[in-house]
């Protein structure tokens, strides 16, 4: 079954007060690592979603780039950094996967958790373009690969890893084969972000991710995609959320397990939503549902949970919500009203880095800012 994330539900936002995050004061970011832009990031994360305590903090996996003179050209550079998050700061461990493992010409958002012993982090993420390739594609595919956990002196290490496997592959009648869209950035097609998470009814394990509806007859076509693993294999499901026709990307779905119910999150921009109807603000929406596979009604009667501020509306993207609900984010142009044609100015106001976590409140069908 597949719910609608419909036009009405977006079109409501106008009504209403919309609730947004704290302004943020550019003067006070403070990159975390030197000579590197860091964006899109998740924790490392038990089977049953709680961020996982490894050597006494959170071991994070970070997008990264070397910083260039426009900070969009990350996109095309990113490979997945790990560090270490401790009461003592950020510890820089280098690039999580070896050289030459990850099959695509760039690292995109991903997902990884750790078994219960402690001793192997599973990684399941989107590699995109080809490796080798003499031009930038578009195409994105899901891999998975695990490493080998280790402690030594009390700081984190993962090594040996497996050899990168394809989990599932977008099959042309559900989800769309063609990525680009265009190739400009807020325009390609979506098969990424791969998020796994572990149903508590059964045990079940499944992959929510970014994706595009094969069979649409509009340009906006983005979708909640879903596997789910049967006797060792992945296995392609319908998508959970369509947004056709409303909106192209409903960027880095993942799923809450809380208070008995089923909360999917994903984060969009205005500039993503069809051209001829409603839009809504950059900023974290979500459904909820008493079922993983629905039916799925929007937070907060239109799906927003919450925005940038108006002053502010790109200050930052990329938002998870940890299965404590705090939500974590990068911060990228604060202190802009839009997004800026020349890429001295974004790189004078990009961020670049981790922003301070926020504390979501759910209670049923109601999200907000604690």
């Amino acid at each position: 079954m597949t719910s609608a994330w419909s036009a009405q539900a977006v079109a409501a936002i106008a009504d209403g007060a919309v609730p947004t995050a704290p302004l943020i004061d550019f003067a006070t970011v403070t990159p975390i690592l030197s000579g590197f832009d860091l964006w899109d990031y998740w924790p490392v994360q038990e089977c049953d979603g709680h961020t996982a305590v490894i050597a006494g903090g959170t071991l994070c996996m970070l997008l990264s780039a070397p910083v260039w003179p426009d900070p969009d050209d990350r996109h095309a550079l990113a490979r997945i950094r790990l560090m270490h998050h401790t009461a003592a700061g950020w510890r820089d461990l280098g690039p999580a996967l070896p050289d030459g493992l990850a099959p695509g010409s760039r690292e995109w958002s991903g997902s990884a958790i750790v078994s219960p012993a402690h001793d192997r982090v599973t990684l399941y993420f989107t590699a995109a373009g080809h490796r080798g390739e003499t031009r930038i594609g578009f195409e994105q595919r899901l891999f998975e690969c695990s490493a080998t956990l280790e402690i030594r002196d009390g700081v984190p290490e993962l090594s040996n890893w497996t050899a990168p496997v394809e989990s599932v592959v977008a099959d042309g009648a559900i989800y769309s084969r063609d990525m680009t869209g265009g190739g400009a950035i807020g325009t390609i097609k979506a098969f990424r972000d791969p998020a796994w998470f572990r149903d508590p009814a059964d045990g079940a394990e499944y992959l929510a991710f970014a994706a595009s509806l094969a069979q649409s007859s509009s340009v906006w076509n983005g979708a909640v995609g879903l596997a789910r693993r049967e006797s060792g294999q992945w296995t392609l499901r319908a998508p959970i959320i369509s947004a056709d026709g409303l909106n192209n990307e409903l960027e880095r779905p993942h799923i809450v397990h809380h208070d008995a119910r089923y909360y999917c999150f994903w984060s969009t921009q205005r500039k993503v939503f069809a051209s001829d109807g409603p839009a809504g603000p950059n900023g974290l929406y979500g459904m909820v549902a008493d079922r993983i596979d629905g039916p799925w009604t929007p937070l907060n009667g239109t799906g927003l949970v919450f925005a940038n501020p108006a002053a502010a509306p790109i200050q930052t993207y990329s938002w998870q919500v940890l299965a404590d609900l705090s939500v974590i984010s990068f911060v990228d142009r604060p202190g802009l009203a839009e997004e800026p044609a020349d890429p001295a100015t974004a790189r004078r106001h990009f961020g670049g880095t981790p922003a301070m976590p926020l504390q979501l409140s759910l209670e049923a069908d109601r999200a907000w800012l604690a």
